[in-house]
């Protein structure tokens, strides 16, 4: 009987029980998403707000076992002051307050108890605001939802792609040491999923001040590029806190920073596009 090489992997049954909890967890969170996009103002800002507070409450239950109401109340409440900040159109400042509500975190884990923990926790105020801040920004102003729409489908493409591809394909692993059932067959998929989606709604999305439907596969590129190395970093903290998943909120996806670990970094990569473009480089 002969054994794959190393590194690896043969196509694997797919998984049509995994699937299902799958499509039905997006069933119920997808349109919820959507729809506050598409309503902006404030419905998206508590929409946000309220994940940002169930992320904070996984991050700390991973980083601060001993305190994790405590640790998650603070985290939130620093982050909430930068959402405001945000939503006034203060965006410098709500990059300050970013940074100086991680620091009164650090401060606050400190006095609670005298460990390495206290770095981990300021820096998930730092891993959670800098993401939320750029999608609140990405957001604002006319074309907002259409940005944020083509976020949304870039990265559930990519993740959706990813996961197909992986699993039907199989074919030698991407970062057996970090994430060992990643395969390059699914990053390839994600990643031409991700193109693909950003084209389709370029397509549907006015071109005033959006992205030119010759230039949207760029942006699907980033994105999807974003929405692996999210997925990856995730792995690497979630090995560093000795966990597997980071949470059990959602059926067959784990915690709820298990699902929005490539949006984050994608948020802040299609931010970026959305910046370039509006200081002068052609899209």
């Amino acid at each position: 009987m002969t054994s794959s090489p190393p590194g690896r992997s043969r196509p694997r049954r797919f998984d049509w029980s995994n699937l299902r909890l799958r499509v039905l967890s997006a069933a119920v969170l997808a349109p919820l998403a959507v729809l506050a996009v598409w309503m902006g103002g404030l419905p998206f800002l508590l929409l946000v707000w309220g994940a940002i507070g169930l992320l904070a409450l996984e991050w700390a239950t991973m980083s601060a076992p001993e305190t994790p109401i405590r640790t998650a109340a603070v985290m939130a409440i620093m982050l909430l002051v930068a959402a405001v900040a945000v939503k006034a159109g203060y965006f410098k400042s709500a990059w300050l307050a970013v940074a100086v509500g991680a620091a009164v975190v650090w401060v606050v884990a400190m006095i609670w108890r005298r460990d390495d923990g206290p770095m981990h926790e300021a820096f998930g105020v730092l891993y959670l605001g800098v993401p939320m801040v750029a999608l609140l920004w990405l957001r604002s102003g006319a074309q907002g939802r259409d940005w944020t729409l083509m976020l949304l489908a870039a990265t559930w493409s990519s993740d959706i792609g990813a996961y197909a591809g992986g699993t039907l394909i199989g074919g030698p692993k991407l970062w057996p040491r970090i994430s060992p059932k990643k395969t390059w067959s699914g990053f390839a998929v994600g990643i031409a999923a991700a193109m693909v989606a950003a084209e389709l709604v370029a397509m549907a999305m006015p071109h005033q001040g959006g992205l030119a439907i010759s230039w949207a596969w760029a942006a699907g590129l980033v994105v999807g590029l974003a929405t692996m190395a999210g997925d990856l970093c995730e792995s690497m903290l979630k090995r560093s806190f000795g966990v597997k998943d980071s949470g059990s909120l959602i059926p067959g996806h784990g915690g709820l920073l298990d699902r929005v670990d490539g949006l984050m970094f994608a948020a802040l990569a299609m931010a970026a596009v959305r910046f370039a473009l509006r200081f002068g480089v052609a899209f």
